[in-house]
């Protein structure tokens, strides 16, 4: 079977977020699954079989990282979309049953491809005790953003300190139950990006995520609020780095990126 590796929320190669991508005809046991996803060694791996006509959804989708399955991706669900159009698989807006529910993505005439997500549920709450020590910077401000995201969002105090952090990650992944968003407001907004974001997940395999589709579902509403714009534009400033076009549209958030495949050859286990 055909097996594709794809970098997510870029137009160029060897940045933005990869993403092992396989169209199947069903799903297999879950073992092989995860060892499949364990080979790839990416923040994830991308499972699609297509379903019957006349449902809800055209597509089955799930996600696993190299050492668990996820309930929520967002640049492998671009990536899985951008594989499904370049072949032929499926013309026009997709959707994609998951386990968070039923997720479109739609194409666009300038290459992009715009995903249909849940908005997160954003609750402040206390910054935790040892949290700042473990991430290596003193946060203003945390949010839970809910049982699909999973993260505790912190916001920090400018641009360079988000930049500049080099976390305990043993430390980090107590607490939250997916992982930690460290975001700040852009600096210089003339740089086509509005807010800045890393994104650590110790728990689940990924010291660092490069570009982090689900965490946008929280950082939409987090920022929309504080700019007073539904549209921004957020750059994940890892060393592979991404954008991601955000639109906030109450209860659901809009997605937007392109996508580049990089690698296609055979999975013969």
């Amino acid at each position: 079977m055909r097996i594709r590796i794809v970098d997510a929320f870029t137009d160029r190669p060897f940045s933005g977020n990869p993403a092992g991508v396989l169209l199947l005809d069903g799903f297999p046991e879950d073992d092989w699954l995860q060892n499949v996803a364990m080979e790839v060694n990416h923040a994830e791996t991308a499972f699609a079989h297509r379903l019957a006509e006349g449902g809800e959804a055209d597509w089955a989708l799930r996600w696993f990282t190299p050492v668990a399955e996820v309930a929520m991706c967002g640049h492998a669900t671009l990536a899985t979309a951008h594989v499904l159009h370049g072949t032929g698989a499926h013309e026009g807006p997709v959707r994609f049953a998951t386990l968070s529910g039923v997720l479109v993505a739609t194409p666009r005439e300038d290459g992009s491809i715009t995903l249909d997500f849940p908005t997160a549920p954003l609750t402040p709450v206390e910054i935790p005790d040892g949290v700042a020590r473990a991430l290596g910077a003193e946060p203003l401000t945390a949010v839970d953003t809910g049982p699909n995201v999973g993260d505790l969002l912190l916001e920090l105090a400018d641009e360079k300190a988000v930049h500049a952090l080099a976390p305990d990650l043993k430390a980090l992944g107590a607490h939250s139950r997916r992982g930690i968003i460290a975001t700040a407001r852009a600096e210089d907004p003339t740089r086509g990006y509005d807010f800045v974001s890393r994104c650590f997940f110790p728990n689940f395999g990924i010291d660092e995520d490069p570009v982090t589709g689900s965490a946008h579902t929280a950082l939409a509403p987090f920022w929309s609020e504080r700019l007073g714009r539904t549209e921004l534009t957020g750059l994940q400033a890892s060393r592979r780095s991404g954008r991601v076009r955000t639109e906030l549209r109450g209860d659901r958030t809009l997605l937007s990126g392109r996508a580049v495949t990089v690698i296609e050859g055979e999975l013969i286990a």
